[in-house]
């Protein structure tokens, strides 16, 4: 997929503060963060948004769920920590590529915006 950054950075073509990566995850501090913790997780895979996941998909969502459950320990945000995913540019997603945000280390409001 010839531009999209974060196909680049899961190929280590281009630098990022990577926290965690297996074969299927890679995830990484976001450069612009909202929180005092702000990481990216994002499949390996390109896949550009919720509306393309298709069954074959459910394991690998799962998974990055489970890797943000371990991100938030290891970052010690468990006791309040939010994963969002915007879909659409309307919804604030700025990559056409599937990824979750982990933000914690704050109080959050709700709604949020």
């Amino acid at each position: 997929m010839g531009g999209c950054i974060f196909c680049e950075i899961a190929k280590k073509k281009l630098d990022s503060r990577i926290v965690h990566e297996d074969s299927d995850v890679i995830a990484f501090e976001d450069l612009n963060p909202q929180a005092p913790v702000h990481i990216l997780i994002v499949p390996r895979k390109h896949i550009v948004d919720l509306l393309h996941l298709s069954s074959t998909d459910q394991t690998l969502v799962g998974k990055i769920h489970l890797v943000a459950k371990e991100l938030a320990k290891k970052k010690r945000v468990e006791t309040g920590f939010r994963v969002i995913c915007n879909c659409g540019e309307e919804a604030g997603q700025s990559v056409g590529h599937l990824h979750f945000h982990l933000l914690g280390g704050r109080r959050f409001k709700w709604p949020p915006g």
